[in-house]
């Protein structure tokens, strides 16, 4: 027997993926690369964010902090969208920029607040 992929299952099915709709850049990652599209939905989303040992808000306080770190803006946007459905804070995000600037530099801090007003104020 074969495991269903989740991108063969209906929205309600999957869990908690991203969203019920798929983002752009989403559609693009199943036209170019349909098994990174499968591995991302089963294995990052299907099982890493269904663990139960971190809450998916601490796992959306993690990733957009590692994101920011890492300066990956149009990441930061999809997470940041997710951080605010999984409870974390706009006061929250704040911080977790302002702590950032000084383990990953200005810059990055600079370009995480710039993204998240964008953010912010599509809410």
């Amino acid at each position: 027997m074969t495991k269903a992929s989740s991108t063969d299952l209906k929205p309600d099915q999957r869990g908690d993926l991203m969203t019920n709709q798929p983002t752009s850049s989403r559609v693009v990652m199943r036209e170019l690369a349909p098994k990174l599209a499968e591995i991302t939905d089963e294995t990052l989303f299907g099982d890493v964010w269904e663990r139960p040992q971190l809450s998916k808000r601490d796992r959306s306080m993690i990733t957009v902090a590692a994101l920011i770190a890492t300066y990956r803006t149009d990441q930061i946007r999809l997470h940041l969208r997710r951080a605010l459905q999984n409870g974390v804070t706009k006061e929250e995000i704040g911080e977790i920029i302002t702590h950032l600037a000084f383990y990953s530099g200005w810059p990055t801090a600079a370009n995480a607040v710039m993204v998240a007003r964008e953010v912010f104020n599509e809410a």
